[in-house]
C-alpha cells in the first residue's frame, strides 16, 4: 500500500496535498472541515496588520463548456484580528497534531516580522510561509510581488525572519518576474529551509462590454487582480522545472498553480514538488475533493510499484532538455485510422490553415475522409490534438531509432546554417504550395456542404 506521509523540511504531513494561503484557509473552522476532510495541510491566510477589503473581489474565465478555467481574485490578506488567528491556530493543532498547519506572513518592518513569527510560533504553527507573491493591493504598498520581483531585498527578509525562526520557513514566490529561479536562489542565500511556488499571475480576467470595466466590478471601477486556476497548470510547472533543475536551489519545493485532481498532484512530484498546495479548485468544488485525490495517488503509486512519494519525486526532471539536447533525426509522421474518421476534416483545416499542407481530401464530394500526404507531414502533432475522436489520429515514427544527433552537436561539427540561404537549413526541404493555389482550394465539407 503506498505511504503518502510528506516531509517538506521537517514539515509533516499525512498526504502531500495542502491547501493553499487563501480564502478556504481563513479560519480555523474551514481548516478543521477540510482536515476532517482528509487534507494533509494548510496555509494560514496571510497573517499580517488586517485589512480593508473590497466588494466584489472575484472573477472568472469561462473557455466554451468550462467554468472557472481560469480565476481571478483582488482579496487582500486576512482582515480578522491576528489573536483570533493565533487562537485557532492552536485549537486546530490540538485537535489535529499530525497534520501540518503553516502560517503565511507578511509585514514590513524587522520588528514586525520578528514579533509575528515568534507569535505564530508560540500557537503551535509547524512552519510559516513568508507571502512575497501577492501581486495586488499589497504590492502597492511595498509588500507581496513588489518584494518577490527584488532578490536582494527578498533575501535581506528571508535574513530577518531566520534571526528568530525556530521552526521551518518556506519562501513563497511570485511569478510576476522574468526568471523566476533568481527570487528561488535569494531565498536560499537568505536561509529560507523552502520555496513554494507560483502564487497568482497579475491579470485582468475580462472586461463588461456594456459599461466598459473590467471585472470584477467595484462600483463601476476595478483593478488588476491575481490569476489562478487550471490555466496557470502549464506556467507553474515550467517554473516549478526550472528551479527544481537549478543547481543552487537545493532546497524542498512546495509546488503551486491549477492542481485540482490527482494527476495534477502526480505532474507536480514528478518535476520536483515535495508537497502541492490547491486553492482555486476547493473553491470551485469543496474540500470534499480530497478523496479522489488520496485515492487516485494512491493507485496509481501502487499501480508503479512505488512504495513513498519520494520514489517518483523529480523523475521527470531528467527527460525536460534545452532545445538544442533533442534529437534531430527522431521523425514521426501522422496516420489516420480511416474506421474511426468521422470525416469532419478539422484535421484538413487546420493543417492546410494553421500547419504544413500535408493533409489531403479527395476529389469524391461523396468521401469526406482526408488522407495524409506522408512527404509533406513535418510531425508537427496538430492533426491528432485538434481531431475530436481518441486514436484516430497517431504519430507513427518513422526514423531508424539508430541515429542521434543535436543542434548542440551540429554547431560543434560546423554544420549549422550561417547564411540567409543555406542548404543546410531543413526549412529549405520544407514543401509550401505556391501562393497562388490559395485561390484554388477548394473548401472542406464542412465550409459549405454540397446541395
Amino acid at each position: 500500500m503506498a505511504n503518502l506521509h510528506t516531509n517538506l523540511a521537517g514539515i509533516k504531513s499525512p498526504n502531500p496535498f495542502w491547501l493553499a494561503s487563501a480564502p478556504p484557509t481563513n479560519s480555523g473552522y474551514q481548516i478543521m472541515k477540510a482536515f476532517d476532510a482528509g487534507w494533509g495541510g494548510a496555509v494560514w491566510k496571510t497573517l499580517g496588520v488586517p485589512v480593508v477589503n473590497v466588494s466584489s473581489r472575484y472573477g472568472a474565465l469561462n473557455y466554451r463548456d468550462t467554468r472557472m478555467m481560469g480565476f481571478s481574485n483582488i482579496e487582500l490578506i486576512t482582515d480578522r484580528p491576528l489573536r483570533d488567528n493565533l487562537r485557532e491556530i492552536e485549537e486546530v493543532k490540538k485537535r489535529f497534531p499530525d497534520h501540518a498547519v503553516i502560517a503565511s506572513l507578511m509585514v514590513e518592518t524587522k520588528e514586525e516580522w520578528h514579533q509575528l513569527m515568534r507569535d505564530v510560533t508560540n500557537a503551535g504553527a509547524d512552519g510559516v510561509e513568508l507571502n512575497f507573491g501577492c501581486p495586488h493591493g499589497m504590492c502597492e504598498r511595498g509588500m507581496g510581488s513588489a518584494v518577490g520581483q527584488e532578490p536582494k531585498v527578498l533575501k535581506t527578509i528571508v535574513s530577518w525572519v531566520k534571526e528568530v525562526a525556530t521552526i521551518p520557513v518556506i519562501v513563497k514566490l511570485t511569478p510576476n518576474i522574468s526568471d523566476i529561479t533568481r527570487p528561488a536562489v535569494a531565498a536560499v542565500e537568505g536561509g529560507g529551509d523552502a520555496i513554494s511556488l507560483i502564487n497568482t499571475i497579475q491579470s485582468i480576467v475580462g472586461v463588461d462590454i456594456d459599461n466598459f470595466v473590467p471585472y470584477p466590478l467595484v462600483d463601476g471601477k476595478s483593478t488588476n487582480g491575481g490569476y489562478c486556476g487550471p490555466a496557470v497548470k502549464p506556467i507553474a510547472m515550467n517554473m516549478l522545472k526550472n528551479c527544481a533543475q537549478h543547481p543552487q536551489v537545493n532546497i524542498p519545493i512546495s509546488g503551486i498553480g491549477g492542481i485540482e485532481n490527482w494527476r495534477d498532484a502526480v505532474e507536480f512530484i514528478l518535476l520536483g514538488a515535495t508537497s502541492v498546495q490547491v486553492c482555486t479548485a476547493a473553491m470551485h468544488y469543496g474540500f470534499g475533493i480530497i478523496r479522489e485525490m488520496i485515492a487516485g495517488l494512491e493507485s496509481y503509486m501502487d499501480d508503479k510499484g512505488f512504495k513513498t512519494l519520494d520514489d517518483f519525486r523529480g523523475k521527470a526532471l531528467g527527460n525536460v532538455k534545452h532545445w538544442e539536447d533533442l534529437n534531430l533525426k527522431y521523425k514521426v509522421v501522422a496516420s489516420i485510422n480511416e474506421d474511426k474518421c468521422i470525416g469532419c476534416q478539422l484535421c484538413y483545416t487546420a493543417c492546410e490553415d494553421g500547419a504544413h499542407q500535408a493533409i489531403g481530401l479527395s476529389g469524391d464530394m461523396l468521401n469526406r475522409k482526408p488522407h495524409i500526404i506522408e512527404e509533406n507531414c513535418v510531425g508537427c502533432n496538430l492533426c491528432s490534438l485538434v481531431c475530436p475522436v481518441e486514436e484516430c489520429i497517431t504519430m507513427e515514427r518513422r526514423d531508424s531509432g539508430k541515429e542521434n544527433l543535436t543542434w548542440k552537436e551540429r554547431t560543434l561539427a560546423g554544420s549549422i546554417p550561417k547564411t540567409f540561404n543555406d542548404d543546410l537549413a531543413g526549412g529549405l526541404h520544407h514543401w509550401v504550395p505556391e501562393p497562388e493555389e490559395a485561390l484554388k482550394k477548394v473548401k472542406p465539407l464542412h465550409y459549405k456542404y454540397p446541395s
